[in-house]
């Protein structure tokens, strides 16, 4: 048993701590039930409860929220326009999201899903210096996807 201020008051019986708890109009809160004997405190349970909500929506306030932007190359695509996607996806690898690479295959291009890959990894190359590969290029259906996960992670 454990009082309001934190001083031990010693074993005593669940009916008596009730009692000292009503005495001092607080309410009896059970803190550890595991313990051998449990552990019971003396507390404004209201109060108790404010202060860990406080705390929860402060924890919460500092969290980051980590988003998956989405790339889309193509399978013959150009330099500069694979330039240009790697300095997007940089940019969002930098804000600390994962970046989706996916290519979709159309048509007679499912017959080359080996230049995919290819393409996949010369992307992954071009980013090794923000972030990593989480997942490794996999063909699913008509499109092929790849995570990238940023190096620095916050």
């Amino acid at each position: 048993m454990v009082d309001s201020e934190g001083g031990q008051l010693g074993i005593m019986s669940s009916a008596e701590a009730l009692k000292l708890a009503e005495s001092k109009d607080m309410d009896l809160v059970l803190i550890a039930p595991q313990a051998q004997p449990p552990v019971c405190r003396i507390m404004d349970y209201g109060k108790y409860r404010f202060e860990q909500q406080k705390r929860e929506k402060e924890a919460r306030k500092n969290q980051k929220v980590v988003e998956i932007k989405e790339i889309r190359l193509s399978l013959n695509i150009g330099q500069h326009d694979f330039d240009t996607k790697v300095g997007h996806a940089a940019r969002f690898l930098q804000d600390g999201n994962k970046v989706k690479a996916s290519i979709r295959f159309r048509g007679r291009e499912r017959a080359h899903a080996n230049m995919g890959n290819v393409t996949m990894d010369r992307f992954a190359q071009a980013l090794s210096e923000y972030g990593s590969v989480e997942k490794p290029p996999k063909l699913e259906g008509r499109s092929m996807q790849m995570f990238l996960a940023p190096k620095n992670a916050k």
